[in-house]
């Protein structure tokens, strides 16, 4: 019991350190770590699942106090943020119920597939690693927005990531910097976090256990955020002092590191 309480608390902290310098609000690290959790004691059928709204749930907090961390430094430009959030919001909300009728091991190949995808793209396409900052960035277009934002909503939500994988690169190739990119993938990522959150406890398939309410895992969510927390108020002095291009090969690195945990542990 310890353990299982120990072990979310530490990666707590990377939680918040990820989700300042990357925009992740957590599902990255929350997801493997629940899943390994889980899958470690006695509840490995439902492993996946749990994961996800736990992520989601943990990420309304940590994006939330992130938004507010990243809003005081200057960060957030409000012509990226709306009505994107908008078109965010309604692709959570059914990508959080598809992911409720989806197998545990179904899902955790997605998220997997999703991060390798995800990576080939930053490595192989231009406009990531390396851009050329433009004053003022490229605006959103209409379809970029609509359909784009449902999309991002969409995919987040089933797998409990948040959206910044898509957001950031998005905002990068708009010719934003890396610092500005991630800072805004914080607030793009709570409406994925609520939505997600409320469809995971209410889903009529979870089974009941104590200590959860729906899928949602409140033990595991209140020592990953015990850990988070504070570290984001920490985190947020650094971010501006990162390097450009370290910050980008740094998420890079960091999504590949996930995918070979999240691989691993199903083998």
């Amino acid at each position: 019991m310890l353990t299982s309480f120990l072990t979310p608390l530490l990666f707590g902290c990377l939680t918040g350190l990820t989700t300042v310098l990357f925009g992740f609000g957590g599902g990255f690290v929350t997801v493997p770590v629940v899943y390994g959790v889980l899958t470690a004691t006695a509840r490995p059928g439902d492993a996946m699942h749990v994961a996800v709204a736990t992520s989601a749930a943990v990420m309304i907090v940590n994006a939330v106090a992130a938004a507010l961390a990243q809003w005081r430094e200057g960060r957030l430009r409000r012509a990226y943020l709306w009505p994107l959030a908008a078109f965010i919001t309604i692709g959570a909300a059914a990508g959080s119920f598809a992911a409720t009728l989806l197998g545990g091991t179904a899902l955790r190949l997605t998220f997997a597939a999703y991060l390798l995808v995800t990576i080939a793209d930053s490595l192989l396409r231009k406009g990531f690693l390396s851009v050329a900052h433009q004053t003022p960035p490229e605006p959103l277009g209409r379809v970029t927005v609509t359909l784009g934002g449902t999309g991002i909503g969409l995919v987040a939500a089933a797998l409990g990531v948040g959206g910044s994988v898509m957001t950031v690169p998005l905002l990068r190739r708009r010719g934003l910097p890396m610092a500005e990119a991630t800072a805004m993938a914080n607030p793009l990522s709570v409406p994925v976090a609520v939505a997600g959150t409320l469809v995971y406890a209410l889903a009529p398939t979870a089974p009941a256990g104590t200590g959860q309410l729906g899928y949602v895992d409140l033990t595991a969510a209140a020592a990953l955020l015990a850990g988070s927390l504070p570290t984001i108020a920490v985190a947020r002095r650094i971010t501006g002092r990162v390097p450009d291009r370290v910050h980008s090969m740094a998420y890079v690195a960091l999504l590949l590191a996930v995918l070979i945990v999240m691989v691993t542990a199903g083998a």
